[in-house]
């Protein structure tokens, strides 16, 4: 007989040590937002096993819009980078995706064959893209829009330019469009419907869209039905539509819609409908298995936009540790994500019996704004042009509130509806409700925001880091930063600015490090300073190119590929996907020849337009991307260089006519503007650069607007420096006097020198005087006596490295196959 087992206080440790096993299928935004939750409220509470069908860690799929367009690279939008699943104890399996549930012994098992056991099982497998079963649809080149892997393939499609055809005009449809149209190529949008993103939009609004895609050179077919695409040896051509129409293509964009990912689900007799139907608390029809995100469904409702994942998560959460809420379904709102154009829908504007329309139009300004009250409440609304309300108006519709006390001022949005303009800007943030949403991308409220902030988060990238709010899109930037000043006063902090996320180090510091240890590439820089990512990114690898090649010229080597994409490709890529090309004219002077030159570039290469610029020289528009090489070659036979319109180098001087022809000019302006241009031109610096030289006080050339100025006077030359005439005008400060050319020469080297080797990479010169002070500039260049000399000489030896001329390089060239370099340069990359 057995004796009598003893329950020890140690067993009942080991025992509530026993954590339950929790599988997730699916590594995306719904599993992973999941497991955050879960952990926020009982970090003990499970072992957690993730599988993910693609070989990544959790990454922002909304943007991937952004990442076709080349504004954000794959690191900008990485959720839960590798740190979180091990500071989790998190097995993440990617790349293996689940084939099969066995509910009967509680396992799950992969492609490879690998079986994981659990107790409570997670079901987040997303949705599916709709593909049309046109024939055709299986050709090589036909595409959807939901993963990396497509954006990649676009991106492939997109390096050799060429057309593109996007079948659907719903948001995924037209940020693609807007991405590849970016990328250099030819895009055509077919939509079925008569309006644009006709589930969000009305008629009037999906018309002004129509009209902006059109003006930015993409071609709008509504009411289009494809019937077929075509293809040669395999692979797409073009796509045909039902009314005879054809459309070549290089690529076809398949955005038509998407459907719950149910298959394993069903495949394991979990009750499937449309999407796989759970309870108020995310449980299926089997009490061990939940479902969160796209795949399900919820009271008769699928969702498949972003927001209404976050309320499902937090009452997943609140229901597996124990403490459960209910999930009673979202209310949502739409914005787009192309850049310029603004755009938000929420709620019901079909209207219906009892409902009314209010609606301003300001055709000027191409504002649209259109609200829907039905019984006194707001049920819809749809912005265009002017969206800063929308949040306003979404929290509205979301609470049901009665509007009829600000009925007549509705329309003009929350500043009037309080009562008129407030002279505080964070008025109107301020009387946002604490569950109003402020970040729609990562679903977090204003309330977590202030809370977030209260708990110690004093700057931005802290609120970011802390609750995700303004870490995505970016377009609650101003709203966040609004809840700061509100909460914390004069307390905000800028905090300490490093050079991107991947490492915490300032720019300052790394330009120090560099020298002192010698270090002279960027694998041995990420490497020496423990960059927290394998390859950098968009924003710290064109920064440590610069610094490496400011610090020892002629001894490291330019990586083309950590340069901005207009630096690449030696030209400015346009909204189109063209490119302008400025050709270079010393101090604005030019001669028959050169002119003939560009106006032979510009008639047998199409141009459509040649625009004077500020800077006293001619920009050819609408060149293509082949075209590249042909109107370098050309240009440069004539005798001109290239104007470095693109780069982070000095753009022009502009220059009056001076002394030798006006009356009232004191000095050779003109002259001394060719001499200054050319001895400083092809240098790179940390942003771009602007000269002027004026021949007398009238300024005629603005000299007190430029990065650096000379202003002729009777007894010499006055020297400016530090102004800008872009968006914050600034006006330069005096450096000095001096009265010789040389003299200004010299000075001008050594201050672009002090410069190059001070400012922070972006850093024009009017911020970075700002930064540090006019008197430290000063002292850097006058203390001294032997300072100037100094810094003239080590401008004069950089620049033997970097006045080659990249057209002529080129054309005689330098470089095997201009078309294949062009090939491997994506448009937009690093812009």
């Amino acid at each position: 007989m057995n004796a009598p087992t003893t329950v020890t206080e140690q067993d009942r440790a080991e025992s509530a040590q026993v954590r339950e096993r929790l599988v997730v299928i699916g590594n995306g935004m719904a599993g992973c937002r999941a497991v955050e939750e879960i952990l926020a409220r009982d970090p003990a509470r499970f072992d957690v096993t993730i599988f993910g069908a693609e070989p990544r860690v959790n990454y922002n799929r909304i943007m991937l819009s952004p990442v076709l367009a080349g504004e954000k690279a794959f690191e900008d939008i990485v959720i839960n980078g590798p740190e979180w699943y091990a500071d989790n104890e998190i097995a993440l399996i990617s790349g293996d995706p689940v084939a099969a549930i066995d509910r009967d012994t509680r396992t799950v098992t992969t492609r490879s064959g690998h079986v994981e056991a659990y107790d409570r099982l997670l079901i987040a497998t997303g949705s599916d893209p709709f593909i049309i079963p046109v024939p055709g649809h299986n050709l090589d080149g036909v595409v959807t829009f939901r993963d990396l892997d497509d954006v990649d393939k676009m991106l492939a499609a997109a390096e050799n330019g060429g057309s593109a055809v996007v079948i659907g005009g719903g948001l995924l449809g037209l940020e693609a469009a807007h991405g590849l149209t970016l990328r250099g190529m030819k895009v055509t949008v077919v939509h079925l419907m008569p309006t644009l993103m006709e589930r969000q939009l009305d008629e009037a609004a999906g018309f002004l869209l129509k009209s902006e895609l059109e003006r930015r050179g993409q071609t709008i077919v509504t009411g289009g039905d494809t019937a077929e695409i075509t293809g040669r040896d395999g692979k797409v051509a073009g796509v045909k539509l039902k009314d005879g129409r054809e459309f070549a293509a290089d690529i076809v964009v398949m955005a038509v819609g998407i459907r719950p990912a149910t298959g394993l689900a069903k495949a394991a007799g979990v009750v499937v409908e449309r999407g796989i139907v759970v309870d108020d608390h995310m449980v299926t029809s089997d009490p061990a298995i939940m479902a969160v995100g796209e795949c399900v469904q919820h009271r008769g409702a699928c969702y498949g936009l972003v927001a209404p994942l976050w309320d499902m998560c937090r009452a997943l959460a609140d229901a597996a540790c124990a403490e459960p809420t209910g999930y009673t379904g979202s209310v949502t709102s739409t914005k787009l994500k192309v850049s310029g154009i603004d755009l938000f829908s929420a709620g019901d504007f079909s209207g219906g019996d009892g409902a009314e329309d209010i609606v301003m139009r300001d055709a000027s300004r191409g504002i649209y704004k259109r609200v829907v009250v039905k019984d006194n409440k707001l049920v819809g609304a749809v912005l265009y042009g002017e969206t800063a309300d929308g949040s306003w108006y979404f929290d509205l519709l979301k609470k049901g509130e009665d509007i009829s006390p600000i009925r007549e001022a509705l329309i003009f949005g929350q500043a009037f509806a309080n009562g008129g303009p407030s002279l505080d800007p964070n008025a109107a943030v301020a009387a946002l409700s604490d569950d109003a949403e402020i970040c729609g991308c990562n679903g977090v409220s204003k309330g977590k925001v202030v809370a977030t902030i209260e708990a110690g988060a004093c700057s931005l990238d802290a609120v970011r880091g802390a609750c995700k709010a303004s870490a995505s899109c970016g377009s609650c930037t101003g709203l966040v930063e609004s809840l700061l000043a509100l909460t914390l006063g004069g307390e905000v902090q800028s905090g300490p600015k490093t050079l991107c996320k991947c490492t915490s180090f300032g720019h300052d510091d790394v330009r120090r490090l560099i020298l002192e240890k010698n270090l002279k590439a960027i694998p041995q820089v990420m490497q020496e300073l423990h960059w927290k990512t394998p390859d950098g990114c968009a924003s710290c690898r064109p920064a440590l190119n610069y610094y490496l090649l400011c610090a020892w010229p002629g001894e490291v080597e330019d990586d083309q590929k950590s340069r901005f994409v207009n630096e690449r490709m030696h030209a400015n890529i346009q909204k189109d996907g063209t490119y302008s090309v400025v050709p270079r004219m010393w101090g604005g002077l030019t001669n028959p020849k050169e002119l003939r030159a560009i106006a032979d570039v510009v008639e047998k290469y199409n141009a459509p337009m040649v625009k004077v610029t500020g800077g006293q020289r001619l920009d050819i528009f609408g060149i293509k991307k082949e075209d590249l090489p042909a109107v370098w070659a050309d240009l440069n036979a004539a005798g001109m260089v290239s104007g470095h319109a693109y780069g982070k180098s000095l753009r022009t001087v502009k220059t009056c006519v001076g002394s030798e022809w006006c009356r009232f000019g004191t000095q050779d302006s003109t002259g001394l503007g060719v001499k200054l241009e050319r001895m400083t031109w092809g240098s790179w610096m940390p942003h771009k650069f602007k000269i002027a030289v004026s021949g007398c006080p009238r300024n005629c050339a603005e000299a007190t607007i430029k990065d650096f100025g000379v202003v002729c006077v009777d007894s010499g030359y006055e020297l400016h420096v530090g102004g800008n005439g872009g968006i914050k005008v600034r006006a330069t400060d005096l450096l000095t006097k001096v009265s010789t050319e040389a003299e200004a020469m010299e000075v001008c080297a050594a201050f672009i020198q002090l410069y190059r080797e001070q400012a922070h990479y972006l850093e024009r010169t009017a911020p970075w005087i700002e930064r540090v002070g006019l008197d430290h500039v000063k002292a850097g260049l006058f203390d001294d006596p032997d300072s100037v000399t100094r810094l003239a000489a080590r401008f004069r030896h950089s620049q033997q490295f970097c006045q080659d001329d990249p057209w002529a390089e080129r054309a005689a060239g330098a470089h095997a196959d201009l078309h294949q370099h062009l090939a491997e340069v994506r448009p937009m990359e690093f812009a």
